[in-house]
């Protein structure tokens, strides 16, 4: 029941495969902003420096931004990544590994 083989690759499939990778990316990039941000604000209440918060965030903006489009970019990689493994090579298949 939980294995079966993922079936013919569409283009549908791919499309939907895709913008869930990229969302997953987003959301790492998320966990990964907000654990950059809370050591950062860590390390500075323990120097006792004042930090300004710019929109409700520590960091500056262009390091969100960063972190946001290496996530999607990241995700949407990783994700045409595993669908060749996945769909096209078949690797769940290969017996003997």
């Amino acid at each position: 029941m939980f294995f079966r083989p993922p079936g013919e690759p569409t283009k549908f499939k791919k499309v939907i495969y895709l913008i869930a990778a990229t969302i997953l990316g987003l959301l790492l990039s998320f966990l990964v902003h907000a654990f950059i941000e809370i050591n950062y604000l860590h390390w500075m209440a323990s120097r006792d420096i004042l930090v300004s918060l710019s929109g409700g965030c520590a960091l500056t903006l262009w390091l969100q931004i960063i972190l946001w489009i290496s996530g999607a970019v990241g995700g949407f990689f990783l994700g045409r990544f595993w669908w060749r493994k996945i769909y096209i090579e078949k690797v769940w298949a290969q017996k003997g590994r």
